[in-house]
């Protein structure tokens, strides 16, 4: 069923503005506040325009100039073409402090979009050969708006702050197109953290839960992402004379079937959860031809950086032998993705705080393992990470049943912007403050 929203005007905000709680510098917080509250209007107006016009990863251009344009505008120090198309701007505190950095990603997902709103996506590209629909069907477009928001309201108190924000918009977290590089790990690759920032925070959009709602939990939040390709090599022969070759469909059959028991029976189940799926089997023209290969493509997740090359090395060793065991060669090959996004205990335990100041305790929501990637996860590797969840399924509807991030019906409620943008700045507010 598809959204049906009627829009008449801009609101002058969204969620009404919290009222923080007292903190060192009770001046900074008031005008916080009143900072957060002018860009109200204009995070709804950059988010539709965004979600209108949504690109590609690694070919976020106009989205570039859009981000550019504003950041210059605020006076910031801006670099742009950081891993084809990332955009990096640095705003210098009126005191000596650390330095924080924000993410938020760019780029959208070849998916036509289905919500009836004013301002849909009809843009269309290529993927894979294919044409297809452009849509911000997992939210990155109110990651932008968020952060370019947050980068206005900073700006307004700079001489208050007492430190660095380093404001990093990213382009192909959904992964850069075949034979190319991106994303986070291309951004660091790229210097991005040649100074590096004392601490990182991020958020993601998401309808498992409702506006007002902030997500997150210390320690392992999203798994590591690794997919894979077996090929399994036999000797082509007559369906009805097996005997006379080697059969690669049983023996990826059997390979299948053992390589379920890595995480099931040889890694320690009680120290993190491990999956190890099957999405493509490729193998035989006929019913009476034995073929002479059979192709596997599937992906691994975990929740431990050990546990992870671990079983990446468990993989290649039981489809080798189990092959061999009936005259087949298996051929493994890996393809290594996101690590594990694990947001560190200290930052967590600190920053807590501020997001239950902003959101209310009610509205913190202690989320459960997330077997879905995010490439923070590098940043976080570099200096400790928060990365949290954002609820944007409208109040007084099931977040169980609203349509997932990467549906073509994704819905993202607009009231949840302002809630978004306080969060991120009282972190940096907060943080700062601590290091005093």
């Amino acid at each position: 069923m598809l959204h049906k929203v009627i829009y008449s005007s801009l609101l002058l905000s969204t969620l009404s503005a919290p009222s923080f709680a007292a903190a060192p510098d009770q001046q900074l917080n008031k005008n916080l506040k009143k900072a957060n509250h002018s860009v109200s209007e204009k995070v709804i107006t950059w988010r539709r325009h965004l979600h209108q016009y949504p690109e590609l990863s690694n070919r976020e251009f106009e989205t570039a100039k859009y981000i550019t344009k504003h950041l210059k505008a605020l006076g910031l120090e801006v670099q742009t073409g950081i891993a084809h198309t990332g955009v990096v701007a640095k705003l210098k505190g009126g005191k000596k402090g650390p330095l924080v950095a924000l993410r938020a990603d760019m780029d959208a997902l070849p998916v036509t979009e289905q919500v009836d709103l004013p301002f849909a996506s009809t843009q269309t590209s290529t993927y894979r050969g294919n044409e297809v629909g452009v849509m911000h069907a997992c939210g990155h477009d109110n990651h932008v708006a968020i952060l370019m928001a947050v980068a206005e309201s900073l700006a307004k108190i700079q001489d208050d702050l007492a430190g660095d924000v380093l404001f990093v918009f990213q382009p192909a977290e959904e992964g850069a197109p075949e034979g190319e590089e991106g994303g986070a790990e291309l951004m660091l690759k790229e210097g991005l953290f040649k100074e590096k920032p004392d601490a990182v925070f991020g958020l993601h959009v998401t309808s498992s839960l409702n506006t007002g709602q902030i997500g997150f939990r210390e320690g392992p939040l999203m798994a590591s992402e690794d997919s894979f390709t077996i090929n399994v090599q036999g000797r082509q022969t007559h369906g009805s004379r097996p005997w006379n070759g080697v059969d690669p469909i049983v023996a990826s059959s059997q390979i299948i079937m053992a390589t379920q028991t890595i995480s099931s029976r040889q890694v320690d189940v009680t120290k993190a959860p491990s999956v190890i799926s099957f999405g493509a089997i490729n193998g035989g023209v006929r019913s009476n031809i034995i073929p002479d290969s059979v192709e596997l493509i599937g992906t691994i997740r975990t929740f431990d950086q050990a546990m992870r090359a671990d079983i990446k090395k468990r993989l290649v060793k039981t489809a080798e032998m189990v092959a061999e065991s009936g005259g087949a060669k298996a051929d493994v090959h890996i393809d290594h993705g996101y690590p594990v996004t694990v947001n560190d205990v200290k930052l967590t335990q600190k920053m807590t705080p501020t997001l239950t100041k902003v959101a209310g305790a009610e509205n913190i929501i202690t989320t459960d393992l997330i077997t879905g990637a995010e490439d923070f996860s590098y940043y976080a590797l570099e200096t400790p990470g928060l990365f949290f969840f954002l609820g944007v399924t409208p109040q007084g509807q099931d977040a169980k049943t609203a349509a997932s991030n990467h549906s073509p019906q994704f819905f993202a409620d607009e009231q949840a912007l302002q809630l978004g943008v306080n969060a991120m700045t009282q972190l940096v507010v907060d943080y700062f403050a601590m290091k005093k």
